[in-house]
């Protein structure tokens, strides 16, 4: 396709930032470039109609990690490490707060639960005997106890009798959040183009040619926040992985209210006003979920039922409303890769499921490094 005078001149022409990918990430990182470039040109690139991925598609927690996966994150990385990760996580909640105001994005700090299958006992054993232990290594973060026994008060079947709470963790709107960004983005005079599929690139002394399905343009730099698509073009370890999620129509009277998470955070739920939201279960069939392919399974929907049934809503009856899946990136290290990988080429991507978490940050780092 040839771009006509008018297309290229507003768009096109003497473009320095170029974003590909505009989920929390590549707009938060759109509102850092604003701030320190007020008269460069910025243009944000989606291949979706919507924001695609995972930032439209999450189920709204802005959670830290409960404590069986900080637990198994100490497994893997150095406690400096673990504690790097959860203090970036809440800096990067405190952002997007700050970004968008509390009513905005309708930021709802009820706690976040972790619940124990009555099969998972000696996990939960093993939780229970370091509370203080990882209370003590994120004191510096919280200020106060990141993790506290409470008793099981709503009415969870299958369950150990407690539960292990952060009373930090809290619910949000994913919704509101995009829609504000969005919207915050535009009116910092950021161009937003949408069914924009970037194919490949090249990079020479004096820009990068970037290539969509359709045309070619220049740009200054270009900065990558596809999260887990960007395996494609990123030689790192990038495992995109599918989540499975589902809400039910409105249940009367429903008492649930928090964020909740279920063996090692496989699973979570929360409530949405009178609803249930559920998703995970990737657990039980990895290989399949390491996909870059939207779509949902019988295995996974049926076992996220099953759970709903008998152990979140048990003797309740209940409809599913609606079910969908995103995609996150993962890796076998928990930290986002921010790397600058040629002086005009960067990439903020591997949110680990944690991008409403961290996608504020890792976005500010991501145009600071350019």
């Amino acid at each position: 396709m040839n771009l006509s005078y008018w297309e290229y001149k507003t768009w096109f022409h003497n473009v320095d930032y170029t974003i590909i990918g505009s989920g929390i990430v590549g707009l938060s990182c759109a509102l850092s470039l604003r701030k320190k470039h007020p008269k460069s040109k910025i243009l944000l690139l989606e291949k979706g109609s919507m924001p695609q991925g995972a930032s439209t598609k999450n189920a709204g927690f802005a959670c830290f990690g409960s404590i069986s996966e900080i637990l198994e994150d100490l497994e893997h990385h150095s406690e400096a490490e673990v504690l790097q990760l959860v203090q970036e996580r809440w800096e990067g909640i405190e952002l997007l707060r700050a970004t968008l105001g509390d009513k905005t994005i309708d930021y709802q700090r009820r706690g976040g639960h972790e619940l124990f299958f009555k099969k998972d006992q000696k996990l939960f054993q093993k939780c229970l005997d370091r509370v203080d232990e990882v209370n003590d290594l994120l004191r510096p973060v919280f200020g106060k106890n990141a993790f506290q026994v409470q008793p099981n008060t709503f009415g969870f079947e299958k369950l150990v009798d407690n539960y292990i709470t952060n009373p930090f963790e809290a619910q949000i709107n994913t919704g509101f959040m995009m829609q504000a960004l969005l919207t915050k983005v535009r009116e910092a005079g950021v161009h937003i183009l949408n069914a924009m599929e970037v194919t490949s690139y090249e990079e020479d002394a004096s820009g990068v040619t970037i290539s969509t399905k359709d045309f070619e343009f220049r740009s200054g730099k270009m900065l990558v926040a596809t999260n887990g698509f960007a395996a494609e073009w990123l030689r790192e370890d990038i495992v995109p992985a599918r989540a499975q999620v589902l809400i039910t129509k409105p249940i009367a009277g429903l008492k649930i209210k928090g964020t909740f998470h279920l063996d090692k955070g496989y699973y979570y739920f929360r409530n949405v006003e009178d609803r249930i939201m559920f998703g995970g279960a990737r657990n039980l069939d990895f290989k399949t979920e390491e996909t870059t392919k939207f779509g949902l399974t019988s295995k996974i929907q049926e076992k996220l039922e099953e759970v709903l049934r008998e152990t979140i809503l048990p003797n309740i009856p209940f409809e599913i409303d609606r079910r969908w899946s995103g995609i996150m990136g993962t890796g076998s290290q928990k930290r986002p890769i921010v790397i600058r990988l040629t002086d005009r080429v960067a990439f903020g991507v591997r949110l680990g499921g944690m991008g409403i978490a961290i996608g504020s940050h890792v976005g500010k780092e991501l145009a600071d490094i350019v």
